[in-house]
């Protein structure tokens, strides 16, 4: 697995995953080409996961055991699909199979984020969960970048130093648990049932603080509602962005979703556009520059 994913490549990829899980990938839709290539079957109601890098290879190791443990808990999350030997490799490709949640129900809300919320917290803490450890995930982004430019490299790795400085600082008033570690209304899906959480790579045992920083983040960087981040707060009980640590939190969830796409950055070149756009306002420190998502 060599990271560098054209979509025609993908397509390859797709083809020898479904031979191994005995599934037919014929008329599969393309949902997301980002972290992981993301395919809804048209012939099964399955959601292929492929591994777009090197970099990303541990997690699919790590999202079986996530959801296994949400299973069992019985966290509205996506569900594993049975009977497979998971993750599947196939021909050098690695991914992860999933039941697709038919989105039949109404939008996900703030309030449903926090109520979900509310219920991964209460878990038991499991021995065998990872502890939270956000600044590894992105020094191995940044050295398994695609075609990043010399300064541009500079920046980021000084930038990771300041704020794991200021992160070891820190400290967290909410007890730890387990953490989603990704949550925002984009991973909820309005299932039938209701919502339910998917992509579970980031799931470990953390701060709860960092689970109410996305949404925080999206208003004011990404110009979502300012209605839904008010609904997280109500439902779940704690305004994030009132705590001083915020801050750090904030330039930390700003570097992850900037630097996540950079092991694709030769596999997907349209990002590069946006990506500029946010190095250079990191650069500026200017906290009022709205960004727009990857695609």
């Amino acid at each position: 697995m060599d990271g560098r994913y054209t979509r025609p490549k993908l397509a390859l990829a797709l083809a020898e995953i479904c031979r191994t899980a005995g599934l037919d990938p014929r008329g599969a839709r393309l949902l997301r080409f980002v972290n992981n290539g993301v395919f809804l079957l048209r012939e099964h109601p399955v959601v292929v996961r492929i591994v777009l890098a090197p970099s990303f290879s541990y997690r699919a190791e790590h999202v079986v055991r996530a959801g296994r443990l949400l299973a069992e808990y019985e966290i509205p999350a996506t569900r594993l699909l049975p009977g497979l030997c998971q993750p599947v490799r196939a021909a050098g490709h690695l991914a992860t199979l999933w039941e697709a949640v038919p989105d039949a129900g109404p939008q996900p809300t703030g309030a449903d984020l926090g109520a979900l919320l509310r219920r991964v917290h209460a878990m038991p803490v499991p021995g065998d969960l990872p502890s939270w450890n956000p600044m590894a995930d992105v020094r191995r982004r940044l050295r398994d970048a695609e075609q990043l430019d010399v300064a541009d490299r500079d920046f980021l790795q000084q930038r990771c130093d300041e704020v794991e400085r200021r992160l070891a600082a820190l400290d967290f008033p909410l007890p730890r648990s387990v953490v989603h570690g990704d949550a925002h209304l984009g991973n909820l899906i309005a299932g039938p049932g209701g919502p339910v959480f998917c992509d579970l790579d980031s799931l470990c045992v953390g701060p709860p603080e960092w689970d109410l920083t996305p949404m925080a983040v999206g208003r004011l960087r990404l110009g979502h509602s300012p209605e839904r981040y008010e609904q997280l707060v109500d439902s779940y009980g704690v305004d994030v962005t009132s705590w001083p640590g915020f801050a750090v939190l904030r330039d930390l969830r700003e570097l992850k979703i900037t630097m996540s796409v950079l092991p694709i950055l030769r596999s997907n070149p349209r990002i590069r556009g946006e990506l500029r756009r946010r190095l250079s306002s990191l650069r500026r420190r200017d906290d009022d520059e709205r960004w727009t998502a990857y695609h």
